[in-house]
């Protein structure tokens, strides 16, 4: 799951616009001077920067044609033509006035077009507070509902964002099959007995042991994959849901919403481990700008999550059964009433389809979670749980950035950091930013020396032995002005990684950050399916790769034994030896 990346013209703007004002020299000649009367190189160069102008409009015009064909990526290649007109043409734009308040101009522009500016919908007052957290009574409505009362988001950047498929919409459409619908009374009887441990009351009905046998059989593989994955999440929400007074147990719910997946989209537009729609994720706290998306938080959804169920259990005065069901559908006051009576297997005739099977699928899972091997489910090892430090950063700051500091890829922070929309922080505010454990302090230390305006648009490099400040530049193609300011005080005796600016000028054209780009600059994740008896640690040492890295990035330990095509994230390109094995 990749968001679509800001692009470089934001940073080459911002770059530029502190860089520029810094080092334009006014030449200073003496009045009544003869050197009045000679062309200076500005003005010789004065056909030749209208011409550059000329061609850099044209293609800036075809790329908004293009983005009002909803052509997105032809718009996004000619936007950087036009960028590229500028930066290939060989003149120095520090030395004409003109072309560097054109550049400039030119660059916010197509900023602007990347990043439109998004209105922050006003808050739900009050006492119109939703909740229900993504359903209604009737989907067709409710989807149609959602999209009128929602504000348009704009397209953040010239490709979409990523999402995995929510699990509750193949919920809506299951049929459970004759053989799944039979259940006896040794069957009710088990039930009763395990329903002692949770930590909540129910009351028992056939329909859960039905949807036990679906997971028994052909839905087994589903359950499989969210038992090992809970426990990247589980702990941290269950201690949430404990500090916020609500069962324990019910963090399971977790499994149905999303498959424990932070990215996970559902066709009514509910987002994230706990599938909020917009209008209830704002009302409960969960901020969602032209930067970052807070459903798709961890902390921040669990404990938002924790606070609807919270309330929905004082509404319902602690049956949760009718507080899951609201969780998922608006109209379970509307089936109270029609059923005079609030129980929820009372009201179950008066429900949709999807709601009818919500909450026993629910509590099947949660029987199962709690005794998996008593169901069959033998051998299963919980993920190890998501680990990472926190760091503040101040300003946008990229991902690209931070991925070079830490020694991780793109891919890896962004995981970590499923809430933002782009491969930046937020411009304009501060943000808790996730990275690998025991990278906190030296990120912390090494953004030290990058300007705040400024980590939006630098990389670092490494630097050979024996290079000084003066060959880097001549390397890289910027000036030594720059360097030297984006790295003040470092002795290259005892350091070997430089911050530079991201455009590479002379090395390569401009570029706004893309796939293949994002290829060159970051290693990207790859997946291999582990086989019978694999340990990261074995994986590690087939790709020849750091077992303690691998076991951070999937959070799994080094010598756990894996499950028989369990999928293990790699990171980068393995070589040869990776892609002759098969999977």
């Amino acid at each position: 799951m990749t968001p679509s990346s800001l692009g470089l013209a934001a940073g080459t703007f911002l770059v530029a616009a502190a860089i520029f004002s810094a080092t334009i020299i006014q030449a200073q000649i003496p009045g009544g001077s003869s050197a009045r009367d000679i062309p200076t190189e500005v003005q010789k160069t004065d056909p030749r920067v209208d011409q550059i102008i000329e061609r850099a409009n044209d293609h800036f015009r075809r790329g908004k044609l293009n983005l009002e064909d909803n052509k997105r990526e032809q718009a996004r290649d000619e936007f950087d033509k036009a960028v590229d007109e500028i930066l290939i043409s060989g003149i120095d734009v520090r030395a004409s006035q003109r072309l560097q308040t054109f550049y400039l101009e030119l660059v916010e522009k197509v900023y602007r077009e990347e990043v439109p500016l998004v209105q922050q919908a006003p808050q739900p007052q009050q006492n119109a507070t939703p909740v229900i957290a993504q359903g209604s009574a009737n989907p067709k409505a409710e989807t149609e509902n959602v999209a009128k009362a929602q504000p348009k988001q704009p397209q953040i950047g010239f490709r979409q964002q990523g999402f995995d498929p929510s699990p509750l919409d193949p919920l809506s459409k299951l049929i459970l099959t004759e053989e799944e619908k039979k259940v006896s009374d040794s069957d009710i009887a088990t039930l009763e007995e395990a329903k002692n441990s949770l930590d909540f009351r129910f009351t028992i009905n056939p329909l859960i042991q039905q949807f036990i046998n679906y997971y028994q059989g052909r839905g087994r593989t589903t359950m499989e994959a969210g038992l090992r994955r809970s426990g990247r999440f589980m702990k941290m929400a269950r201690d949430t849901f404990r500090q916020e007074g609500v069962p324990e147990d019910l963090a399971w719910l977790g499994q149905i919403e999303s498959g424990w997946s932070p990215r996970a989209y559902s066709y009514a537009a509910a987002s994230g481990l706990w599938q909020f729609v917009p209008a209830t994720g704002r009302a409960y706290g969960l901020k969602q700008t032209a930067w970052i998306d807070e459903r798709n938080s961890i902390e921040q959804a669990t404990r938002a999550s924790a606070r609807l169920l919270k309330t929905l259990g004082k509404k319902y005065n602690g049956n949760w059964e009718l507080a899951l069901a609201a969780y998922n559908n608006g109209s379970i006051d509307r089936a109270i009433a029609r059923a005079g009576v609030a129980n929820f297997w009372s009201i179950y005739p008066h429900l949709v389809q999807q709601t009818r099977d919500y909450v026993p699928n629910i509590l099947a899972t949660i029987l199962i979670a709690k005794n998996p091997e008593k169901y069959g489910f033998r051998g299963i090892r919980p993920e190890l749980p998501w680990a990472y430090d926190r760091v503040e950063v101040s300003n946008a700051t990229s991902l690209r950035l931070i991925a070079d500091v830490t020694d991780t890829s793109v891919d890896y922070i962004q995981a970590l950091n499923p809430e933002l929309r782009r491969d930046t922080t937020p411009r304009g505010e501060s943000y808790m930013l996730r990275v690998p454990p025991g990278k906190s302090k030296q990120l912390a230390s090494l953004l030290k020396r990058v300007p705040a305006d400024r980590r939006d648009s630098a990389r670092v490099i490494s630097v050979a032995s024996g290079e000084d400040l003066q060959s880097v530049a001549n390397r890289i193609g910027v000036s030594l002005a720059i360097l030297q300011s984006m790295n003040a005080g470092v002795d290259l005796k005892t350091a070997n990684k430089l911050f530079v600016p991201s455009n590479n000028i002379r090395l390569t054209n401009w570029r706004r950050a893309s796939s293949s780009a994002d290829a060159n600059s970051a290693p990207s994740l790859s997946k291999v399916r582990a086989r019978k008896g694999d340990t990261i640690a074995k994986i590690a040492g087939m790709y020849k790769l750091s077992a303690a890295d691998l076991a951070r990035l999937n959070g799994i330990g080094p010598d756990v034994e894996l499950q028989a095509g369990q999928e293990i994230r790699l990171p980068g390109s393995t070589g040869a030896t990776g892609s002759s094995r098969r999977r």
